[in-house]
C-alpha cells in the first residue's frame, strides 16, 4: 500500500519525532516501504537580514543539517530499515509538500500539538500539510 514513508524531523525539538518516528518506522516496516526523512532550514529572510551573516553561512547551516540528520538516523531508525536523506531549506509546509511530489510519496507522517490560539490564527505546519499534500498524511498527537 505504501512504498515511500516521509517523515518531517526537527533536529531541534524531540517532540518533532519522539512519537510519529516509531510509528513511521511501523509502516516502514509493515509495507516494506523507504524511510524519507526530511529536515528543514528556514529562510534566513530578505537580503537585509542575510548580509549580517559570515559569507558563505547558509551553506554551512545546510552541511551541518545534513550531519546531524545522519547521525539522527543512525541513534534512531532501527537497522535493516531503509532511510532516506533530504535537507531542505526554505519554509516548512512548503518544503514538506515538495519533498513528497518530488519523491513519489505515499504517506507523510507528522506529528502536532494540540492547537493554541496562534495555531489558529497563523496556521501551523502541520495543517497546511494534511490541506494540501497529494497523498495521505498520518498525524501523531505529542
Amino acid at each position: 500500500m505504501y512504498n515511500h514513508v516521509l517523515l518531517a524531523v526537527d533536529l531541534d525539538d524531540e517532540n518533532s519525532w519522539a512519537k510519529a518516528l516509531p510509528t513511521a518506522v511501523e509502516c516502514v516496516k509493515a509495507f516494506e516501504a523507504t524511510l524519507h526523512l526530511v529536515t528543514v532550514v528556514p529562510d534566513f529572510g530578505t537580503t537585509t537580514i542575510v548580509q549580517f551573516f559570515p559569507n558563505d553561512y547558509e551553506n554551512q547551516v545546510l552541511e551541518k543539517a545534513q550531519r546531524e540528520l545522519h547521525a539522527f538516523s543512525e541513534k534512531h531508525v532501527p537497522a535493516g530499515v531503509s532511510v532516506l536523506h533530504h535537507i531542505r531549506h526554505g519554509t516548512i509546509y512548503e518544503e514538506i509538500l515538495r519533498t513528497a511530489k518530488r519523491n513519489e510519496i505515499d504517506l507523510i507522517v507528522l506529528a502536532a500539538h494540540r492547537p493554541e490560539l496562534r495555531d489558529y490564527l497563523l496556521g501551523p505546519n502541520a495543517a497546511r500539510v494534511v490541506r494540501h499534500a497529494k497523498c495521505s498524511v498520518l498525524v501523531v498527537r505529542k
